[in-house]
């Protein structure tokens, strides 16, 4: 990890490290946590493979769904890790995302107390970084993990 580029979240999930990987590749059990709530999310394409298409949209009012990721799978390891960028997208089309372009890293591991849960969001230059802090990655994805950490951790 660089940190001029890029912002980490790290976390024990209380759950088998297949719940979670389950989680993350099923679109239903997705599209509930992969928003922060209140808002819902709609998962319109989800090929967990290199090369597959990760398309969601959000809404507020569970009526009309706004587009909110276009992006790309870049590496899948069953069970393990999972990379995409909204830098391409699910198209493979070079893509100029708004408000960042990003490459995500996920990576589960099994941990004494379930699966160690580790991202990295890598940036091309410092003021994407930046900008990306300042619009609340902290708080989007640690809300986020915690909506999955809840969904994994209680079997549902």
């Amino acid at each position: 990890m660089n940190p001029d580029l890029d912002l980490s979240l790290d976390r024990v999930i209380r759950a088998p490290r297949k719940r979670v990987w389950d989680a993350w590749t099923d679109p239903a059990s997705l599209a509930r946590w992969w928003i922060p709530a209140p808002l819902r999310c709609r998962v319109d394409a989800l090929d967990v493979r290199a090369g597959g298409a990760f398309v969601t949209r959000m809404s507020e009012d569970g009526q009309k769904f706004v587009p909110h990721l276009d992006a790309c799978f870049l590496v899948v390891e069953d069970g393990e890790r999972i990379v995409f960028t909204n830098a391409l997208d699910s198209a493979w089309r070079p893509a100029t995302p708004q408000p960042v372009a990003m490459t995500a890293e996920i990576v589960l591991s099994d941990h004494p107390d379930g699966t160690d849960y580790r991202v990295v969001v890598r940036h091309g230059d410092p003021a994407a970084r930046e900008r990306h802090a300042d619009l609340g990655f902290a708080d989007g994805w640690g809300t986020v993990t915690g909506q999955l950490a809840e969904i994994a951790e209680s079997g549902s």
